[in-house]
Order: C-alpha cells, then structure tokens, then sequence
C-alpha cells in the first residue's frame, strides 16, 4: 500500500477523505441509539449536531474521523472515534486529537490539520489534509 502522502518543500502532506451515506447513520441511530451516539461521538460533538441537521451533521463527522484515520494509514491501529473529535474554530471546523490518535499523530510529525466537511440530500464528505514535519515519518 503506498501511504497517501505528499512532499511539500520542507513539509510531507497526509490526506484521507470519506464518503458517508445519511441512510447508514440514520439506521445505526434508529437501532443502537444512545450506545451509537456515545461510542463515535463526544458530547461537544452530539452537542454542535442538534437541531434540523443533526442526521447530516452526525454523518459529516462519521466521514471526518473515517478520513482522519486513512489519512494515518495505518489500517492496523486501533482507533477510538471519540479521541478524534471535530472542533468548530469560527469559521472554520478542525480536528482535535486525543489518546492514542494523538499518540500516532505525534509519531507521524504532524503539526497542522486542515478538515473539509459537506453533505447533500444522501451522503456527507469530509477531507483532511495533515502538514507534516520534513522529518522522516514514524512508519507505525
């Protein structure tokens, strides 16, 4: 597998993007309910999801940890979606990192994230783009 990486002068970039459908939120809402909403989500998350757009709002953040994680690429971690966690820094969203994301984001150098989130009637998107330091990453 070649890692999703780019090289920038003095910098390496990492991206991972995913697709989610609405439909496969909205059922894993309907049939586990609250132990769904607490096992992917922080409460700050399920928090910025209410109102009228929570069900494309919840799959958007579905998609940014799932593209935080094949930004990683490393298929073999085990990732806990709550310690990769999508912040809102007005105007602009990002991801926050914590545990053991955190742990492998150190590893791999990376210093910036930049995050991408979009829905539609059916399906939500998220990209992200990880600047690394030029330093050889951590292939763990």
């Amino acid at each position: 597998m070649i890692p999703p990486e780019v090289q920038v002068a003095g910098h390496h970039v990492r991206v991972g993007c995913d697709v989610v459908s609405l439909a496969e939120i909205e059922y894993s809402v309907s049939k586990f309910g609250v132990r769904f909403l607490a096992k992917i989500y922080t409460d700050d998350e399920l928090a910025a999801c209410a109102g009228p757009s929570r069900l494309s709002r919840l799959a958007a953040r579905f998609a940014a940890k799932e593209a935080a994680i094949k930004a990683f690429s490393r298929p073999d971690a085990p990732f806990v979606p709550r310690e990769i966690e999508v912040v809102t820094a007005k105007p602009l969203v990002t991801l926050r990192l914590s545990g053991s994301a955190a742990e492998l984001a150190a590893a791999q150098h990376w210093q910036q994230i930049s995050l991408s989130l979009t829905h539609a009637e059916c399906h939500a998107a998220a990209v992200v783009v990880a600047v690394c330091a030029s330093t050889t990453p951590d292939p763990r």
